[in-house]
Formats: structure tokens, sequence, C-alpha cells
């Protein structure tokens, strides 16, 4: 029969495990803190080794749940306007709130939380928006934007409108919302160069895994809005739909 200090050095030394990993590990540092002949440098590595599980768990969760739940994430409604100096519709929108509407209830269904924190930089409004799952692993994604001085808002009104912006944009990187008719609420279209399109497409060929999907999704949504290219942004999201069937298909049932 191993005492604690031996089960400490197998667990290091990679040894077998016959119950689940973070449980297992858990129960050796009780049994090690209450043996005087296991130093306190064993008990320390211990400890991050079953740290280190737990956030792979959460991860791996987190991941899990965001797949399943993609599939419920409808496309937006835009009720939002912007009207030309003449009073007609230049373009729609999807506003935050339809957006949170729609979302609250599929986020709480699958153990996630969408929260913000907003700041300056400068002259700008720093908008941050957390997605955390149950699980405990959480991921950021942050919007910096100006003040909207649009039409006769005063400096109130520009910062509430601004931080609804972000909120939505965030949110839809965060979440890989889409909505029908998607613009930039008419601030003018660019194009993303095309050495940048071809990297990204080449990293979208590349992926191994569904947490490398998540995190290369959120960099394109980021690349795409910061420039409002549309036509970009579709091709990649139909680029990053294709790889994900292929990335979720190898996934043993």
């Amino acid at each position: 029969m191993t005492n604690a200090n031996q089960e400490v050095t197998m667990i290091e030394q990679g040894g077998a495990v016959t119950m689940p990993e973070a449980v297992s590990v858990l129960q050796i540092i009780e049994r090690a803190a209450r043996d005087p002949s296991v130093d306190i440098d064993k008990m320390e590595r211990l400890m991050q080794m079953h740290e280190r599980m737990l956030a792979r768990n959460a991860e791996t969760a987190y991941n899990a749940a965001l797949s399943a739940m993609q599939t419920e994430l409808p496309e937006m409604p835009e009720h939002g306007k912007i009207r030309n100096k003449s009073g007609n519709v230049q373009s729609k929108y999807a506003l935050w709130e339809d957006m949170n509407k729609i979302i609250k209830p599929i986020l709480t269904k699958h153990g996630f939380a969408l929260t913000f924190r907003t700041g300056n930089e400068g002259a700008n409004i720093v908008v941050t928006g957390v997605l955390s799952h149950a699980a405990g692993h959480s991921i950021t994604s942050t919007m910096q934007l100006p003040m909207d001085a649009s039409g006769s808002k005063n400096e109130v009104q520009g910062l509430g409108s601004s931080t609804s912006y972000g909120k939505r944009y965030v949110a839809g990187a965060l979440l890989n919302l889409t909505s029908r008719g998607e613009d930039n609420d008419g601030a003018g279209s660019q194009l993303m160069p095309e050495t940048v399109k071809a990297d990204f497409l080449a990293a979208v060929e590349a992926l191994a895994d569904m947490e490398g999907w998540n995190s290369l999704w959120q960099k394109i949504t980021a690349a795409t809005t910061a420039v409002g290219d549309i036509a970009t942004h579709e091709e990649l999201r139909g680029a990053m739909a294709a790889r994900r069937k292929i990335l979720t298909a190898k996934v043993p049932k």
C-alpha cells in the first residue's frame, strides 16, 4: 500500500490514475496535507497540477457548450435605422436591446453569462465583453470606439450610443452572431487587404480543434468589423462553418 509521499511522486511522474483525475489528485492532496513526511514543495506542485486539470476540464466544458449553443442562436432582427439628411433610411442594424432579449435565455440554458466592462482610452470608449461558463472558463473580447457625436446628441447620449454599439459588436464577436443585411451603421465600408484575407483562409484550413476554431473566429470578426468589410466577413464565415463541420465530425460520439 502506498503512502501519501509515494502517491505524490507517482502523480508527478505521470503515474496511472484509476479514478477521475481531478478527484484523485484532490484526494491525494488531502492525504498529503495530513502526512508530515510530505514536503511543502511537493504540495505546491501537486496543487498547481490540480489547478491545471480543473482549468483544462473547464475549458473543455466551455467549448462543448458553445458548440451546442451555436445551433440555437438565430439571426438578429434589424430594427435600428440610420437615416440620411433627407430622412430616408440609409441602413438598418440590430439593436442591442433586441439582441439581449433573444440571446439571454439561450445563454442561460447552456450555462453561459455575458457581462460587460466599460472604460476610457483617451477620448475613446472601451467596451469589453466577458463570456463566462458555469464550469469556470471564460473568454473576453474588447472594442475601442469614439464617442458618438452624430445628430444632436449631448455627451451623455453619445456615451450611451457608443456603449450600446460596442456591446452588440462585442457580443457578435463572442457568439458569432449575424443579422440579415448586416452593416456598419452607415460608417462607410472598406475592403480588407487580400493578403490579410488569404492569411485568415490559410488559418481556417490549418485548424485542428474547436478551441482553435473559437479563437480564430473572434479574430476574424474583430478584423472584419473594424473595417466594415461585410463581404469578406461572410466569405470567412462560410469557410469557418465548413471547417467546423469537419472538426465536429472527428469528435467521437
